[in-house]
């Protein structure tokens, strides 16, 4: 059955612009696109410079990706662009991510990406093209409200991607659409062996594309050198525990690696003081969160009253409300990092997010 590409007009006369990264995933909705009668064009946007690009394994969008989704559009029959946005993902997305490193934050490149290259320059080219929808590759459901278009989880708790999409704004989501969010990746995997498509058995792309091995230690320290200076660790009241390699080794909520003994109960790290070249760390009942400060907050759904909030890709959502620019949570959260972002949901429905600036400690209200 094919996927409701939620067009205001016949499919026969419709236009699809299908963003192609070299995956299984885009390339399966390039296939139900161009099944679909209307005329598909597959785009691709190469996100590192030639020297970088040639032979590079594990990402997207770049080397050998690139000629996978050029050789799925050959077979498919249908155009296939690509457009050299190296540059403007470096200067938006890795410039970036260093300097959120060099702050002490933990950055999420993956919503950089989705914000500003992704659904904000192919979004632009796809109505350059002259499409009536730009369709992604992406695990999450675009559902019609009495307001018209929403964002949800996907189908399959396994693959929802809703998280890094909390910044798509309502305008984008009027234009964008996810035909794999109603189906299981195993699904998408056959659909891509039913139609020979080469890519069918491909191994899914490294969270962070830009980040060969997943060494991201040795790209920051690369672009930001002095995030690798060595520096003290010490406790909440700033006595000195030990020495630290970098801060670029960690982040909040870690607890390996520190190399600090003597103390009577295990060690996480509690925040990182780059000003000061600090690593503090203390007892797992000082990363008690309350509250945190919330930034640049994308609102996509009512949020007044009780919600559920999500502060890491891998963390379950959790009470909370949001008042102004502070989400507070109804228990105390662990593991919330300046850099991440808050997800709001209303059940399976994205609410909108933030980014978070600063948290309150709940020992501080104890």
């Amino acid at each position: 059955m094919l996927p409701d590409f939620q067009l205001s007009r016949p499919l026969a006369g419709a236009r699809i612009v299908v963003a192609m990264s070299g995956g299984v995933d885009s390339s399966v909705v390039a296939a139900l696109a161009s099944r679909t009668g209307a005329e598909t064009i597959g785009v691709t946007l190469q996100l590192y410079d030639h020297g970088e690009a040639v032979g590079r394994a594990g990402s997207c969008c770049a080397g050998q990706d690139i000629r996978d989704a050029r050789a799925v559009a050959d077979r498919l029959g249908i155009a296939h662009y690509v457009f050299d946005y190296a540059s403007a993902f470096r200067s938006s997305v890795i410039d970036t991510f260093a300097d959120d490193y060099a702050r002490g934050r933990t950055p999420i490149p993956c919503v950089r990406c989705n914000q500003s290259v992704k659904f904000s320059d192919l979004l632009g080219l796809a109505r350059d093209l002259g499409a009536d929808c730009l369709a992604t590759g992406h695990y999450v459901r675009r559902m019609i409200g009495s307001e018209g278009p929403e964002l949800h989880r996907g189908a399959d708790p396994a693959r929802d991607q809703s998280y890094f999409l909390f910044a798509t704004t309502r305008e984008q989501l009027d234009y964008l659409r996810f035909p794999l969010g109603d189906l299981p990746k195993p699904r998408v995997r056959e659909i891509a062996a039913e139609l020979g498509l080469g890519v069918a058995a491909k191994p899914d792309s490294q969270d962070i594309c830009f980040v060969p091995n997943g060494d991201y230690a040795s790209v920051v320290r690369k672009l930001r050198p002095e995030t690798a200076t060595e520096g003290e660790i010490v406790d909440e009241g700033g006595r000195v525990l030990g020495r630290h390699k970098g801060l670029i080794n960690f982040t909040v909520g870690q607890r390996r690696g520190l190399e600090v003994g003597g103390s009577p109960y295990p060690l996480y790290v509690l925040r990182l003081e780059p000003g000061q070249g600090r690593v503090v760390v203390g007892p797992r009942e000082a990363l008690a969160v309350s509250a945190a400060r919330l930034s640049d907050v994308n609102i996509l759904g009512p949020l007044d009253g009780a919600l559920s909030a999500k502060v890491r890709s891998m963390a379950k959502p959790v009470l909370a409300r949001f008042d102004g620019d502070m989400l507070r949570f109804d228990a105390p959260e662990y593991g919330v990092a300046p850099g991440q972002a808050a997800v709001f949901y209303a059940g399976d429905r994205v609410l909108g997010g933030g980014w978070i600036e600063e948290t309150v400690s709940a020992m501080a209200l104890a």
